[in-house]
């Protein structure tokens, strides 16, 4: 008798440390692809096709940056001073503003 109450105690907190640890990993795969899908259904409101064109072969070559950027221009948009579509021509002076300065590197021989 005493070793089944033991056994169901252990079983009951076993799965309340199982439920914890499920709790604790964060957005699924699901959730993942969900996001995705409505930041760039968001993206297609808010930029011209061109525009996306350029920002998707930013991503091929600096992928941090063009998510910083997007997160920008979506931030922009759900405070609503966004007031239509980006061009590209739009796009290309707000990538000269938000791209780091590039550090001259001088080296002197001697």
């Amino acid at each position: 008798m005493m070793d089944d109450d033991l056994e169901q105690i252990r079983r009951r907190r076993l799965e309340q440390l199982q439920a914890q640890q499920s709790g604790m990993q964060g957005p699924s795969t699901e959730e993942i692809e969900q996001a995705q899908a409505r930041k760039s259904a968001l993206l297609r409101q808010v930029l011209t096709p061109e525009a996306r064109e350029r920002l998707n072969s930013i991503r091929l070559t600096r992928p941090d940056f063009a998510d910083s950027v997007e997160s920008q221009l979506l931030a922009l948009y759900q405070s609503g001073r966004l007031t239509g579509m980006i061009t590209d021509e739009q796009l290309k002076q707000l990538l000269k503003q938000i791209a780091p300065k590039k550090q001259n590197i001088r080296i002197t021989r001697r």
